[in-house]
């Protein structure tokens, strides 16, 4: 097995959803000999804690993978994928375990700058592309303790077939309605946070997959968001909805290879 084989794998998903969405890629790959984790974050697919009950903040939702990466032995480096939401994981990752990190993957996944607060990239997604909010089911949730109600959210059914998964098979939309939980987007968190390091974050190699067909982040918007930084390079799977890891995993196990073999040595 070649050095490249042993270079372990992490898959971080978006907001919602679990290490359960990667399974065609974490086959494939380990098929193929890779060393692959795909992380639950706090809240999500089978970690049994509750959005906003048990976890209310960003640090929370992020510790299982801050967890993993500290688990990382030094002088190991690691192959870091994030999705959607879970490019704000990756970025706090990358600010915090710069070292340790080959490089990091953004699958048309939210991808912070290092000149605003984290929430400037979620501030322009709402305000470039409102309409895609308009049908997400909203409520709100009081959590003991605390003065104000947090403000959570679940796609429904209809939103996932036609703005998330309306590449994938029937089947994966049947898992992802079983399977996704509700959300928080931790606006309030994020924009009383500084921007993640130049120094830091800054200096880990980003490689952006851009989903050719993705209805919520749009191809306009993830080219917008490679504009307002500093990547070393942008790969596209042309027919990919949102939820690449369902609809194209072999393209994009092809394009994660590729990755591997030019940034992890």
């Amino acid at each position: 097995m070649s050095s490249q084989n042993e270079m372990k794998i992490i898959l971080v998903h978006g907001a919602g959803h679990g290490a359960w969405c990667w399974y065609k890629v974490v086959a494939m790959l380990r098929s193929q000999g890779y060393s692959v984790t795909a992380v639950d974050l706090a809240a999500c697919g089978s970690d049994p804690r509750r959005i906003p009950e048990d976890v209310s903040n960003f640090d929370e939702y992020s510790q299982p993978l801050m967890d993993l990466m500290a688990s990382v032995g030094e002088g190991e480096k690691v192959v870091l994928v994030g999705h959607s939401f879970g490019g704000f994981s990756l970025a706090a990752a990358m600010d915090a375990f710069p070292d340790k990190i080959a490089v990091a993957v953004f699958v048309a996944a939210f991808l912070p700058d290092t000149v605003h607060s984290p929430t400037y990239i979620l501030e322009q997604h709402f305000e470039q592309l409102p309409d895609k909010y308009n049908d997400v089911e909203v409520k709100a949730a009081v959590v003991p303790g605390k003065s104000e109600p947090f403000i959570i959210s679940r796609p429904h059914s209809k939103v996932l077939a036609t703005t998330f998964y309306q590449n994938c098979s029937f089947e994966d939309l049947t898992l992802g309605n079983i399977m996704v939980r509700p959300e928080l987007d931790f606006q309030e968190d994020l924009r009383n946070r500084a921007a993640f390091s130049k120094e830091r974050y800054g200096s880990v190699d980003k490689v952006i997959i851009v989903c050719g067909e993705d209805a919520i982040l749009t191809v306009d918007f993830q080219h917008w968001m490679i504009k307002n930084n500093t990547v070393k390079e942008v790969m596209e799977i042309k027919e990919a909805d949102h939820m690449a890891m369902l609809s194209k995993p072999k393209e994009l196990c092809q394009c994660l290879t590729k990755i591997i073999k030019n940034y992890a040595k």
